[in-house]
C-alpha cells in the first residue's frame, strides 16, 4: 500500500474532498500547522493520523515530515488539501509499488488547475510536472517557497493527473496566499541576482538526475542556459526560467503576454483572461517586493 501525507492549515473547506479521494490508503497522515477551524476534527473523524507542527517554511516543513514521521509504507504520496486524486492516478500509483523491477525512487505527476468550474489548460502552463510520489528516505527539499526536490536516485513520470482547486476558499484567499508567496519569491530572486558570473549549479538540483541520467552544467551570468531547454528536468527548467525572468524589464506584462498569447490562454475563455491577469498581478507583487528589498538595503525609504 501507499502512505498519504497532507499538509494543512485551516483547510476545513478543502479537506473533506481531499480525504475522500485518498480513503483507499491504509495510512493517511495530516501534518497540521495548528489550525483554528475544524481541520483537525475533520481529519480525525476520517481516521487520519494528525501530527501538528508550527509552519516555518515549505522546505523545512516537508523535510521535517520525511525525517520525523514514521510512515507505515515505503512509498508516500504528498498532497495539498485543495487537491483531489483521480481514481486513474490511484491505480497507477498502486501499480508502481507492485512492480519490483522499477528503478525509480520518485515520480512526477501533472495536474489540472480548476478555475471558475473549468480546467484552464492553457493559462496554467499545462503540463506542469511536480514531484509528489516518492520514497521518503530518498528525497529532501530546498527553497523556502515553491520548494525544489533533491532526489537520490532516478525519477520517473506518471501518466495520470490530480485536480487542483486553488480557488475553493475564494479569490481573497488566493491573493492572501500569493502575497505570502511573493515575499519568499522576492528573497529568492535577490539571492539569484547576487550570484557570481560563473558558478557551479546550486545545490537545489545538483544531486538530481532523471530517468535518462541527465546531469547539471555550468551557470553563466547567474542563468542556467542549458536548463532553459531541459525538457526532461522540469524543476531545473522552471528554476532557469525564473532566473532569466527576474532579469527582464516589464516582467509582469511579459508574463501576461506569454500566458495569454504565446501559451494561448485565450482558448480558456473568460476564465483564462481573468487567470492570466491575476498571475500578472502576482508577478508584479514580486517585482515591487524586490524593489523594496533593494531600497531598504540602500537605506532608502519605501
Amino acid at each position: 500500500m501507499i502512505s498519504v501525507l497532507i499538509l494543512t492549515r485551516n483547510e476545513e473547506i478543502n479537506l473533506p474532498a481531499c480525504l475522500a479521494s485518498v480513503r483507499w490508503s491504509d495510512d493517511i497522515v495530516v501534518l497540521d500547522s495548528f489550525s483554528t477551524d475544524r481541520t483537525v476534527e475533520i481529519a480525525k473523524a476520517s481516521g487520519a493520523r494528525v501530527i501538528q507542527r508550527t509552519f516555518d517554511n515549505w522546505a523545512a516543513h516537508q523535510n521535517w515530515a520525511n525525517e520525523n514521521i514514521r510512515f507505515k509504507n515505503a512509498w508516500v504520496y504528498y498532497s495539498d488539501a485543495d487537491e483531489i486524486m483521480m481514481p486513474e492516478l490511484r491505480d497507477e500509483l498502486l501499480s508502481v509499488t507492485q512492480d519490483m523491477c522499477r528503478k525509480q525512487v520518485a515520480y512526477r505527476v501533472r495536474f489540472k488547475n480548476i478555475f471558475m468550474g473549468k480546467w484552464i489548460k492553457h493559462s496554467s502552463l499545462y503540463p506542469t510536472w511536480v514531484l509528489r510520489f516518492f520514497q521518503p528516505d530518498k528525497i529532501r527539499w530546498e527553497r523556502e517557497v515553491n520548494p525544489v526536490p533533491v532526489v537520490n536516485g532516478l525519477i520517473g513520470r506518471l501518466t495520470n493527473h490530480f485536480e487542483h482547486y486553488s480557488f475553493n476558499k475564494g479569490i481573497s484567499a488566493w491573493f492572501d496566499k500569493h502575497n505570502r508567496y511573493s515575499d519568499g519569491e522576492a528573497l529568492e530572486a535577490m539571492k539569484a541576482l547576487r550570484s557570481p558570473d560563473v558558478r557551479e549549479r546550486g545545490s537545489a538540483v545538483v544531486n538530481e538526475c532523471d530517468a535518462v541520467g541527465h546531469r547539471p552544467s555550468v551557470i553563466v551570468s547567474g542563468i542556467d542556459w542549458r536548463g532553459l531547454i531541459a525538457v526532461r528536468d522540469p524543476a531545473r527548467r522552471r528554476k532557469a526560467l525564473k532566473e532569466l525572468a527576474w532579469r527582464l524589464p516589464c516582467r509582469a506584462g511579459l508574463v501576461f503576454v506569454y500566458l495569454y498569447f504565446v501559451r494561448m490562454g485565450f482558448l480558456d475563455g473568460v476564465a483564462g483572461w481573468r487567470y492570466c491577469r491575476m498571475r500578472a498581478m502576482y508577478e508584479y507583487m514580486i517585482d515591487l517586493k524586490i524593489l523594496e528589498l533593494r531600497r531598504r538595503k540602500k537605506g532608502l525609504p519605501v
